[in-house]
Protein backbone atom coordinates (compact mmCIF):
# COMPACT_ATOMS: atom_id res chain seq x y z
CA UNK A 1 0.00 0.00 0.00
CA UNK A 2 1.25 3.47 -0.87
CA UNK A 3 0.63 6.41 1.45
CA UNK A 4 0.84 9.98 0.20
CA UNK A 5 1.20 13.11 2.31
CA UNK A 6 1.04 16.61 0.88
CA UNK A 7 2.67 19.62 2.49
CA UNK A 8 3.72 23.16 1.65
CA UNK A 9 0.35 24.83 1.32
CA UNK A 10 -0.43 28.16 2.90
CA UNK A 11 -1.47 31.75 2.37
CA UNK A 12 0.39 33.81 -0.22
CA UNK A 13 -0.19 37.08 -2.03
CA UNK A 14 -0.96 37.19 -5.72
CA UNK A 15 2.25 37.00 -7.72
CA UNK A 16 3.98 34.95 -5.05
CA UNK A 17 5.26 31.39 -5.07
CA UNK A 18 4.78 28.18 -3.14
CA UNK A 19 6.26 24.73 -3.45
CA UNK A 20 4.08 21.77 -2.61
CA UNK A 21 5.53 18.40 -1.70
CA UNK A 22 4.00 14.96 -2.05
CA UNK A 23 5.89 12.46 0.07
CA UNK A 24 5.33 8.75 -0.40
CA UNK A 25 5.79 5.90 2.03
CA UNK A 26 5.05 2.23 1.97
CA UNK A 27 6.49 1.63 -1.48
CA UNK A 28 9.16 3.02 -3.74
CA UNK A 29 7.84 5.97 -5.67
CA UNK A 30 9.98 5.38 -8.72
CA UNK A 31 7.47 3.06 -10.41
CA UNK A 32 4.55 5.47 -9.99
CA UNK A 33 3.24 8.33 -12.04
CA UNK A 34 2.12 11.20 -9.86
CA UNK A 35 -0.49 13.81 -10.51
CA UNK A 36 -1.59 16.98 -8.80
CA UNK A 37 -5.23 18.00 -8.75
CA UNK A 38 -7.04 20.84 -7.06
CA UNK A 39 -10.54 21.51 -5.93
CA UNK A 40 -12.05 24.83 -4.97
CA UNK A 41 -15.30 25.06 -2.98
CA UNK A 42 -18.29 24.38 -5.19
CA UNK A 43 -16.16 23.34 -8.15
CA UNK A 44 -15.13 20.04 -9.65
CA UNK A 45 -11.69 18.60 -9.11
CA UNK A 46 -9.31 19.97 -11.74
CA UNK A 47 -6.18 18.48 -13.22
CA UNK A 48 -3.09 20.57 -12.49
CA UNK A 49 0.02 18.61 -13.45
CA UNK A 50 1.43 15.10 -13.71
CA UNK A 51 4.73 13.35 -14.17
CA UNK A 52 5.05 9.92 -15.75
CA UNK A 53 6.55 6.97 -13.89
CA UNK A 54 9.64 7.30 -16.10
CA UNK A 55 9.95 10.95 -15.02
CA UNK A 56 10.59 11.79 -18.68
CA UNK A 57 7.16 13.21 -19.39
CA UNK A 58 5.27 16.00 -17.70
CA UNK A 59 1.76 17.27 -18.33
CA UNK A 60 0.03 20.47 -17.31
CA UNK A 61 -3.43 21.89 -17.19
CA UNK A 62 -4.00 24.87 -19.44
CA UNK A 63 -4.62 27.21 -16.53
CA UNK A 64 -1.21 26.58 -14.95
CA UNK A 65 1.00 26.00 -17.97
CA UNK A 66 4.07 28.21 -17.83
CA UNK A 67 3.58 29.00 -14.14
CA UNK A 68 3.74 25.61 -12.40
CA UNK A 69 6.45 22.97 -12.62
CA UNK A 70 6.23 19.35 -11.48
CA UNK A 71 9.35 17.40 -10.63
CA UNK A 72 10.36 14.29 -8.77
CA UNK A 73 13.15 13.20 -6.45
CA UNK A 74 13.24 9.41 -6.29
CA UNK A 75 15.93 9.44 -3.63
CA UNK A 76 13.56 11.33 -1.33
CA UNK A 77 10.43 9.53 -2.54
CA UNK A 78 8.91 12.94 -3.13
CA UNK A 79 7.25 14.82 -5.97
CA UNK A 80 7.14 18.61 -5.98
CA UNK A 81 4.86 21.18 -7.50
CA UNK A 82 6.56 24.55 -7.84
CA UNK A 83 3.90 27.23 -8.22
CA UNK A 84 4.94 30.67 -9.42
CA UNK A 85 3.00 33.80 -10.36
CA UNK A 86 0.11 32.64 -8.23
CA UNK A 87 -3.33 34.09 -8.84
CA UNK A 88 -6.40 34.27 -6.60
CA UNK A 89 -8.07 31.71 -8.88
CA UNK A 90 -5.38 29.21 -7.88
CA UNK A 91 -6.95 29.07 -4.42
CA UNK A 92 -8.00 25.49 -3.74
CA UNK A 93 -7.22 22.33 -1.87
CA UNK A 94 -4.39 20.58 -3.71
CA UNK A 95 -4.15 16.81 -3.81
CA UNK A 96 -1.48 14.49 -5.09
CA UNK A 97 -2.29 11.07 -6.48
CA UNK A 98 -0.32 8.11 -7.79
CA UNK A 99 -0.75 5.39 -10.35
CA UNK A 100 1.72 2.61 -11.03
CA UNK A 101 3.49 2.30 -14.39
CA UNK A 102 1.45 5.07 -15.97
CA UNK A 103 2.27 7.45 -18.79
CA UNK A 104 0.33 9.57 -21.25
CA UNK A 105 -2.96 11.39 -21.45
CA UNK A 106 -4.62 9.09 -18.94
CA UNK A 107 -2.79 10.99 -16.23
CA UNK A 108 -5.09 13.97 -16.80
CA UNK A 109 -8.02 11.99 -15.43
CA UNK A 110 -8.57 11.77 -11.68
CA UNK A 111 -10.26 8.41 -12.19
CA UNK A 112 -7.01 6.83 -13.36
CA UNK A 113 -5.27 7.13 -10.01
CA UNK A 114 -5.02 4.44 -7.36
CA UNK A 115 -3.78 6.37 -4.35
CA UNK A 116 -4.59 9.83 -3.00
CA UNK A 117 -3.26 12.11 -0.32
CA UNK A 118 -5.38 14.11 2.09
CA UNK A 119 -4.69 17.46 0.48
CA UNK A 120 -3.11 20.77 1.40
CA UNK A 121 -4.80 24.15 1.23
CA UNK A 122 -3.45 26.94 -0.94
CA UNK A 123 -4.95 30.39 -0.56
CA UNK A 124 -3.89 33.27 -2.79
CA UNK A 125 -4.95 36.73 -1.70
CA UNK A 126 -5.43 39.59 -4.13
Amino acid sequence: QLQLVESGGGLVQAGGSLRLSCAASGRTFSSYAVGWFRQAPGKEREFVAAISWTSDNTYYGDSVKGRFTISGDNAKNTVYLQMNSLKPEDTAAYYCAAKRWAIGAILRSQFAYEYWGQGTQVTVSS
